[in-house]
């Protein structure tokens, strides 16, 4: 991703900061318009956060962060950008009166709402382009959470929603195609099914805002954030599936167990007998705190979904794949180590004293191991087919510390090799110097028969023009040598 790419944000509260933080930390530069005095410092709040939180979920360094511009005007926020994003109030002849001043001078660049409400045919009325007008709706914190329905209208032309999809994957987010325009879109109708119930349990006295909110978080909000609502009713059928679900509690259906289309009294009583609750309940953290503690749960619950490969969590190694896939080729096979790992310390990395804790070190000298082993073609695939190098022996010597944030390089140099023999010298640099080396000694290993045996014959093609190269370069100084040992 280059970092001369633009997006232009309109709008910078919450979700607009959350939008320009997300493209920001992906590389994007961003153009913030609000006229809002205080957009400047509210977004720099949430950015903060978000460069906090966002970095713990990726196993890949983040791309150098974007250039950040506040605009006084909607013209020059918008000039030059490949993607806008509208995240004004819900009013809307506000949003049109908005869009007829983004479209004067970029009628064709795709333009997203972050509306959760209106259709996209009603943001196109009377627009000067309504083909580049789509409802882009996230959900907060944006930097975090990863979907975003994108609801286009009869007067969108599919390949330009297709664009705005892959924009929106490149910086990580899940584009959720809803087919058919609704007012609300998908998800914000069942949000508001499930407030209307909590406000009338709360009004009839049945629960307070922290028992209901209890009931979410202790139950089946863990259920739905990984499975969602209709694969949670299949489990919940057990052996026989979802046509057991249904036929034990369709009946319920009939029953007084909602009174979703029974509104209650929208009043000055009820909204002070919510509000009193929720400050009970929660008034002892600042905004800023209950920002941090939930981005904190969301980070832990989602790495946990990454490591199961499954909902929020697939989005997640998905994009690191993207992200790998784009990375540099290693520096060529010539006299000098190759350059195969770019890494970042991430707060998972260190440890109470602040600094990179061990385990990561010996975690990113296989990353460069492996990097070095897929550039000789012995990589998931030939593994799959029952080779592979393993590791019969390593040592570690620290040079110097690593700390959170901080960019990290790992490049291999071959001492020697053989048909059945790997000998590496892996260093982890920061900004050129030193901070780990790692020696290494593999073995080629026929996994079926568990014992040792020659490379094929299409890696050592690739891994001996590399060791006659290596021959030229000096050999490190602390290579071969034993715990305490000294130089020689």
């Amino acid at each position: 991703m280059s970092n001369n790419r633009k997006a232009a944000i309109i709008g910078g509260g919450v979700i607009g900061g959350g939008w320009a933080a997300r493209f920001l930390l992906s590389g994007w530069n961003v153009s913030v318009f609000d006229p809002d005095p205080e957009a400047p410092r509210k977004v720099a709040e949430v950015l903060a956060n978000a460069r906090a939180a966002l970095p713990a979920l990726a196993d890949v360094p983040m791309p150098p962060e974007g250039v950040l511009t506040f605009e006084d005007n909607i013209h020059d926020a918008v000039e030059g950008s490949e993607y806008i994003q509208e995240s004004v109030s819900e009013r809307l002849d506000l949003k049109h009166r908005v869009y007829a001043q983004i479209q004067q001078s970029a009628p064709h660049v795709p333009m997203g709402s972050s509306t959760s409400g209106f259709k996209p045919s009603q943001l196109q009325e009377n627009a000067a382009n309504p083909a580049s007008i789509f409802v882009a709706h996230p959900f907060n914190p944006v930097y975090l959470l990863p979907l975003a329905e994108v609801v286009p209208s009869e007067k969108n032309d599919a390949g330009a929603i297709e664009k705005a999809k892959e924009i929106l994957r490149e910086i990580g987010m899940f584009p959720l195609h809803v087919r058919k325009e609704i007012d609300a879109h998908i998800a914000d109708r069942f949000l508001e099914a499930v407030w209307r119930e909590a406000l009338w349990l709360v009004k009839d006295g049945v629960a307070t805002t922290e028992e209901i909110d209890e009931a979410i978080r202790m139950g089946f909000g863990l259920r739905w954030g990984q499975m969602g609502l209709f694969e949670t009713y299949r489990i919940a059928g057990g052996e026989a599936g979802m046509k057991h679900f249904l036929d034990q509690f369709g009946p319920c259906l009939s029953w007084p167990w909602t009174r979703l289309m029974d509104v209650p009294e929208y009043n000055d009583e009820l909204v002070d007998l919510i509000a009193g609750q929720s400050d009970a309940q929660s008034g002892m953290h600042s905004i800023r705190e209950l920002e941090r503690i939930r981005d904190r749960n969301l980070i832990g619950f989602m790495r946990v979904l990454k490591d199961s490969n499954w909902g929020a969590g697939k989005v997640l190694l998905e994009h690191d794949a993207r992200r790998r896939t784009t990375a540099s080729d290693p520096t060529p096979e010539t006299a000098q180590p190759m350059v195969l790992a770019h890494m970042q310390v991430l707060p998972g990395w260190i440890d109470y004293n602040g600094h990179m804790t061990e385990s990561r070190y010996l975690f990113a000298s296989s990353e460069t191991c492996d990097a070095f082993l897929r550039h000789i073609g012995a990589g998931i695939d030939y593994v799959s087919a029952g080779h592979s190098y393993y590791t019969a022996e390593s040592h570690i010597m620290h040079a110097g510390e690593a700390k959170l944030g901080d960019r990290l390089t790992g490049s291999v140099q071959v001492l020697s090799a053989d048909e059945k023999r790997l000998h590496l010298f892996i260093r982890i640099e920061r900004d050129g110097a030193l901070v780990a080396s790692i020696e290494q000694m593999l073995l080629h290993v026929d996994m079926k028969a568990g014992k040792a045996c020659p490379a094929k014959p299409e890696v050592l093609e690739r891994l001996m023009p590399i060791v006659e190269a290596h021959k030229a370069l000096d050999r490190p100084a602390t290579a071969g040598r034993h715990v305490g040992e000294r130089r020689r």
